[in-house]
This record gives C-alpha cells, sequence and structure tokens, in this order.
C-alpha cells in the first residue's frame, strides 16, 4: 500500500457501504424469519397433493434456506468490512503520529511512488543566516521512524489484501445464490484461508519427508476447519487433486511412509475421516479453482497414481468419500466415469474385475473400517448414502444393456445388486466381510427415501418423486424374483427394512389388488383409503408378498416394517375416523368397511412378516426369536416424541392438515397408544425358542396383530366421538383374520420357492 493512500485516505465510502451493509443484514434477518415462518414452517403443514407435493413444497423449503444464506452471507461481509474499516483507520492514526513525532526531530516522511517512500532531514535556507537551529537527530532517528512507518504499512497492506481474498473467496463459493460461510470478524476468514495454504504445503510433502509432528498439524487443522468453506476450497485447490491422491496413496504406501507409518498409523483412520469431510465441504464450492479440480479428479479416476505400479485414481479418491457430504453433480459425474471404467475392466460384467481385489502387497487405502478400499464402488456407494439424489440418479442410470442386444437396460441398481460380482475381502481376522454390498444398501436406502441412509425422514424431507418410487419398486420386484439376494445378504436389512416403512401406502395399495389408472374409479377409491403425496411406486401384489417375506427373515428389517406398519394403521383409523376430512379426500364406503378394509391389508402385512420370522426362527439359519422382540423394542427409543414421522411414514402419509397433529405424535394420539401396547407387549413375550412350533408361532402374531388393530379402530372412534365405537373392535378383529388368511394363502403359493412350512 502506497504511503499516501492510507495517509490521505478518506473512509467515508468505505464507512457508508458498512452502513448499507448493516441495514442489509438487519433487513435480511427480517426476511429469513418471515421466510422460515411464512413459507417453510407453512408450507409443511400444508394441504400437498400431486406433484405440488414434491416440487412445490421443496422449492419452498429450498427458497427460504436461501434467505437464510443470504442473511448468513451477508453478517458475514458486514463484519469483515467493519472490521477492515476500523483496522485501516486504526493504521493511518498510527502513520499520521509516527509522521508528526518524526517533523519534531526535523525528519520527512515521503511517498515516492510504488509503495516506496523516503525518511530524510529537513534542511531551512536560512538556518544559517537566522541563527536558526534544528532539532538534533541520529541515524538511529532515521531508522527507527523507517522502520515504524514501514510496519505500519506493511500491516495495512495485509489488512487489505486479506479484506480482499476473503471477500472474494466467500463470494466465489457460489455461482447462483449465496453461500452459507459464517464468520464472526475478518481476522477469524483470514485465519482459516492462511491456515489452509501452510497445510496444503504440508501435504504437498514427499511421504518420505512428512514428519509425525507435521502429520500431527495436518490432522488438527484438518479437524477444526473440515466444515469451514473458505478453508476447504482454499485447502483442495492449493493441494491440487493430482497430489491429493499422491498424498494419500502416499503414506499409505509402507514404502514410502517408512518413517511416517510405524508412529502414526493408528492414527490414519482420523486422518481419511477429516480430509473426507473438508473435500465434501469443498466440493460443494463453485469457484473457477474448485470447478477444474472436480474435473480433473473425475479425469484422472483410471489413471495409476504414483506410478505405473500404483492404484488408480478412482481406488484412492473413493476411500476419500467415506464422510461428508459431497456435492451431487460431481457425484454424478464421478460414478457414471467410474461405472464405465467398471465396463471396461470387467468386460461388461462378463467377468470378476480382479484389477480391484486386493492382493497380498497392494497398500492399505481405507483406514475407517475392515475392508482393504481396493475396490473403489465401496467407498463411493457410501458417499452416495449421504447424497440422495446423487444416489437416486446413479442408481436409475443405465449400466449396460442386458444380453447385449440393446433392447432391455440393465440399470446401475439391477447390475450392483444381481449381477456383480463383488471382489472378496476379508478383515485382518481372515473373516469374510460385505463392506461394499452394505453400502450398496444404504445407498438405495437414500436413492429410495430421500434423506441421508440411517436417518430418519422429517417434516422437511420432499415426498417421493418418480425416479424414487420407481427404484422401490425394482428393490421389491428384484427381491421377489429371487429372495437370496436379501436373505442371503441380512445385513442389508436394516436399510431394506427402513424403506419399505416409508413406502407402507404403496404397499397397502399393491395389496388390494386393483389395477392402478387414471380413469378407474376403483383406483381413485384406493388412491383415497391409502393417500400418497408425490409419486407412488407401482408394485405387484405377489411381488410385495415375495418382499415381505423375506425382509421379515431378518430382525432389523422386520421390525422397521413391523413398527411401522402399526403406526400407519393407527393413523389411518385416525384419519378416516375423523369428521372433518374433506369430503373429496374421504373413502367412499361405509365406517365399517372402512375399518375392516384398512385392519385386513395391515393383517396381510403383519401375517407376510410373520412367515419370515418363522422361516428365520424355524429354518436352517435358527434366528432366535428373542432378537426379533428386541429389535421390535429398540424403535421404542425412536418414537417416543415423534410417533409417525419418526418411524419413517409420516410424510408419505400426511395429505390433509387436519392430522398433522396426529402424525406428529403427540401424547395421547392413536399411534402413540398403539404403539405403546406393542411395545409393552415384545417387552413380556419370552416364548422358548426350543419349544416353538409353525402354528405357535402364527397365532402369536395372529393374536398381536388383532388386539393393535381393535385398540387402533377403538382409540380412533373415540377420539372422535363415533357414535358405534364399541363395535369397531368387532369388525378390526374379523378383517384382522381374513387378512392372515390372505397372507397365509401366498404363502402357500410360494412354499415351493421358500421352502416355508406354512399354517
Amino acid at each position: 500500500m502506497d504511503l499516501d493512500a492510507l495517509r490521505f485516505a478518506n473512509f467515508k465510502q468505505l464507512d457508508d457501504a458498512v452502513e448499507d451493509w448493516g441495514h442489509i443484514v438487519r433487513n435480511l434477518k427480517d426476511l429469513a424469519e418471515d421466510a422460515e415462518k411464512g413459507l417453510h414452517q407453512a408450507a409443511n403443514k400444508a394441504d400437498w397433493a400431486g406433484e405440488n407435493s414434491r416440487v412445490t413444497k421443496e422449492f419452498i423449503g429450498k427458497t427460504a434456506g436461501e434467505f437464510q444464506d443470504a442473511h448468513t452471507q451477508a453478517q458475514s461481509i458486514l463484519s469483515i468490512l467493519s472490521d477492515t474499516a476500523g483496522e485501516l483507520k486504526g493504521y493511518q492514526k498510527q502513520l499520521s503520529g509516527a509522521i508528526e513525532r518524526g517533523l519534531k526531530k526535523n525528519l520527512t516522511v515521503m511517498d515516492t511512488g510504488y509503495g516506496t517512500f523516503t525518511v530524510t532531514m529537513n534542511v531551512h535556507p536560512d538556518s544559517a543566516a537566522s541563527g536558526y537551529t534544528p532539532p538534533e537527530h541520529s541515524e538511529q532517528d532515521v531508522t527507527s521512524l523507517r522502520n515504524e512507518v514501514e510496519g505500519i504499512l506493511t500491516k495495512a497492506t495485509e489488512s487489505d489484501n486479506s479484506a480482499k481474498t476473503v471477500l472474494m473467496a466467500l463470494v466465489d463459493q457460489t455461482e447462483y445464490g449465496f453461500s452459507d460461510a459464517a464468520y464472526k470478524d475478518r481476522d477469524s476468514a483470514d485465519t482459516a484461508v492462511k491456515a489452509a495454504d501452510e497445510l496444503a504445503a504440508l501435504a504437498k510433502k514427499d511421504p518420505e519427508d512428512l514428519s509425525p509432528a507435521d502429520f500431527d498439524k495436518l490432522n488438527a487443522g484438518l479437524k477444526k476447519y473440515a466444515n469451514d468453506p473458505l478453508f476447504a476450497e482454499r485447502f483442495a485447490t492449493g493441494l491440487g487433486p493430482d497430489k491429493t491422491l499422491e498424498f494419500w496413496a502416499g503414506i499409505n504406501d509402507p514404502h514410502k511412509a517408512a518413517r511416517l507409518g510405524p508412529e502414526r498409523v493408528d492414527q490414519y483412520g482420523d486422518l481419511q475421516r477429516n480430509l473426507s469431510l473438508t473435500l465434501a465441504t469443498a466440493s460443494h464450492s463453485d469457484s473457477a479453482a474448485m470447478t477444474e479440480w472436480k474435473g480433473r479428479m473425475v479425469a484422472l479416476g483410471d489413471q495409476p497414481v504414483g506410478g505405473q505400479m500404483g492404484p488408480m485414481g478412482f481406488q484412492v479418491m473413493s476411500n476419500l468419500m467415506r464422510a461428508g457430504d459431497y456435492d451431487d453433480q460431481f457425484l454424478k459425474s464421478y460414478g457414471t466415469a467410474l461405472m464405465t471404467t467398471e465396463r471396461k475392466l470387467t468386460g461388461n460384467g462378463e467377468h470378476p474385475n480382479m484389477a480391484w481385489q486386493h492382493m497380498g502387497m497392494d497398500p492399505w487405502l481405507n483406514r475407517m473400517g475392515d475392508d482393504s478400499g481396493d475396490d473403489p464402488l465401496t467407498g463411493y456407494l457410501k458417499a452416495l448414502s449421504n447424497s440422495p439424489d446423487a444416489a437416486t440418479d446413479f442408481l436409475n442410470e443405465e449400466y449396460l444393456p442386458k444380453g447385449g442386444d440393446h433392447k432391455e437396460a440393465v440399470s446401475n441398481f439391477q447390475y450392483l445388486f444381481e449381477d456383480r460380482e463383488w471382489p472378496k475381502e476379508t478383515n485382518l481376522k481372515g473373516d469374510d466381510i460385505f463392506t461394499g454390498q452394505n453400502n450398496l444398501a444404504m445407498a438405495i436406502e437414500a436413492g429410495t427415501t430421500g434423506h441421508s441412509a440411517g436417518e430418519l425422514p422429517t417434516a422437511d424431507t420432499p415426498a417421493h418423486n418418480a425416479q424414487q418410487a420407481g427404484l422401490m419398486a425394482s428393490v421389491v420386484k428384484s427381491v421377489s424374483e429371487d429372495p437370496d439376494r436379501l436373505t442371503d445378504h441380512g445385513y442389508m436389512s436394516d436399510s431394506i427394512g427402513q424403506m419399505a416403512s416409508e413406502y407402507l401406502p404403496d404397499i397397502n395399495r399393491a395389496t388390494t389388488d386393483v389395477e392402478p389408472g387414471a380413469d378407474s374409479e376403483q383406483w381413485h377409491e384406493i388412491e383415497k383409503l391409502f393417500p400418497v403425496a408425490g409419486a407412488s411406486a407401482q408394485m405387484d401384489h405377489a411381488d410385495v408378498s415375495r418382499f415381505l417375506i423375506s425382509v421379515g427373515q431378518n430382525p432389523e428389517g422386520y421390525s422397521a416394517v413391523e413398527v411401522g406398519q402399526k403406526a400407519y394403521m393407527a393413523n389411518l383409523m385416525d384419519y378416516h375416523l375423523n369428521p372433518d376430512l374433506p369430503a373429496d379426500q374421504r373413502y367412499g364406503a361405509s365406517v365399517e368397511d372402512t375399518v375392516k378394509e384398512i385392519s385386513r391389508r395391515s393383517a396381510e402385512i403383519g401375517g407376510s412378516l410373520a412367515i419370515g420370522r418363522q422361516e428365520a426362527v424355524l429354518g436352517p439359519a435358527k434366528e432366535a426369536d428373542d432378537a426379533y422382540n428386541h429389535a421390535v423394542s429398540q424403535w421404542q427409543n425412536v418414537a417416543n416424541g415423534v410417533v409417525g414421522t419418526g418411524i419413517g411414514v409420516g410424510t408419505s402419509f400426511i395429505a390433509t392438515p387436519v392430522v398433522g397433529a396426529a402424525v406428529g405424535g403427540a401424547a395421547g394420539t392413536v399411534s402413540s397408544v398403539v404403539l405403546g401396547e406393542l411395545f409393552d407387549g415384545v417387552e413380556g413375550s419370552s416364548l422358548e425358542d426350543s419349544g416353538l412350533d409353525s402354528a405357535q408361532l402364527w397365532e402369536d402374531s395372529r393374536e398381536r396383530n388383532t388386539a393393535l388393530a381393535q385398540r387402533a379402530a377403538s382409540e380412533a372412534a373415540k377420539a372422535h366421538h363415533f357414535p358405534y365405537a364399541g363395535r369397531v373392535g368387532g369388525w378390526a378383529m374379523d378383517a384382522t383374520q381374513n387378512g392372515f388368511n390372505d397372507a397365509s394363502t401366498n404363502g402357500r403359493h410360494m412354499a415351493d420357492d421358500l421352502q416355508t412350512e406354512i399354517p
């Protein structure tokens, strides 16, 4: 910064900018609050139907979020501008003071341009004749003044430059809209940027030169700043995609990191997680440098890292995707390129991919679990489990034509779930592990439900769209065609069960055998009986039955659907017995037939699950019956206070604000009472496995389903002051018996394939 630029600076424009941004921040705060209450919360309570339930509601939620992001960004800009203005004014005052003190010693500071200045002695032309004696000064005074002025200008330049850097970085984060990067002052943003530069320089070191102290500094810094957008973008682009891959591959190579490995290998998992989180945060930046980074990383996927014998870029980068929420578009581009390479290495799926099979001398690229990390699909699918939209697109994307005739396309889902020969993986004890397939199940969960795997839907979770519903239908059909695809991989059942619990309206519809049709009066009534917000998954009745029997053979899968269906049944009773339900949403049958139809469909689902439970308990696998009761009881911790939405059916069930309170799970609602009875029942159940037989298990399930259906109908009738409340329990009981008979009949039709004893 030039001396005169600071000395004579007029800060009025900067002060005006600070004042203007202050007004903007206050206004945006009010707008953000109004958007949250008037748009977002109102949208979650509104009566949505059809495409509006997905597109409009989701759009409103994102719009409200943009107002909050705009306020956050404006507040950050205000803080940076305010801090910078204050600092520059302070430096201007310090400079003026230094110059004044110099004049008292007959020293003048002059700007010579281009950031330079001189300190000279004043010489009065008549000083000798007039007898004037100038103040004494020394060479030390000149040097001291020069150093003081230089120090002030250096700090002022740093202040000005750092403000410019962080402001530009902040604005560059998003091509459209606003960044949610929040900084309380300029220094915190500047510190993050400087830390990114320092840590990127460390990661660029050759692995053999990286000391344990360097490792600790890098690991601690990434942990601290992993979620900081400015830091993440600066670190990723500073390190670059090539060096990112070389760094992770290098420190995991025992030959290249012989010094570091023995002392820090036990902390590699922490570093992998922190680096993954940082890169995930960086991927959301739209800066030109980060856009180039993402394109280059995809291009490096099929190239060797660190020499011709090194692992592929996909193998390295996928292991840095196991934590965090990556940008959807980057994941889509990466996944398409990854599957293109998979096709090349497998001859379009004709043989196993031996290039991604771990061999004894291969470096261990994954430190966050038991698998080696050689199969890049394992890490990539874990990334998809945190990015629902990307998961939906990827799993529905075409992999290759079936049979090579281009007549029947095979999706990525079909290839990975049905056809792929997964590389064999073992843990350090030599036991077979299936991390890749388990991550696939989690990716499918995210891709069908619209939320991250392992989480539960909330009021903000959009209704299912056509792609998600189509994927769910494909899952059901695939398991129906070959139940072993699920039953031989029980570790997938928790995800598959959760998916089913969030598609219970669609599953209930399928059990009616009414053919979907826009002009069918029967179908219109089924749509009213089992309302679906958004797209509906079109599934065959027989496929659903086989699917449920398969899900029921695992305690975790069974419990997710069992608890979900009981809550859904209770919600439906509450919904349809409500006299305030609008006429155009009311099922066109009598109250008696409505209660019976709800009870019968619910019972058939419960019966299908019971058949699966029988197969597990009485079949070759010998799953303990207590494991089922325990799995069901675990949902009590989740369901308390969030009945309905919390167990995965609320977002697809709500069709009108009339039932919003019931679905929300307030104490005393029908679903709360029914689930309370369900949980009490399993806690008190202690059937002896050694004495269990098919008839006993079947009868126990039927009695439990009957009691819960009766309770749901009775509680709903009482809640809405139904005049014949004493009779609804009988209707529910009769229909439940019929529903279990339906499940038994369906099971017998499948007995040859399932080898199940059907009562």
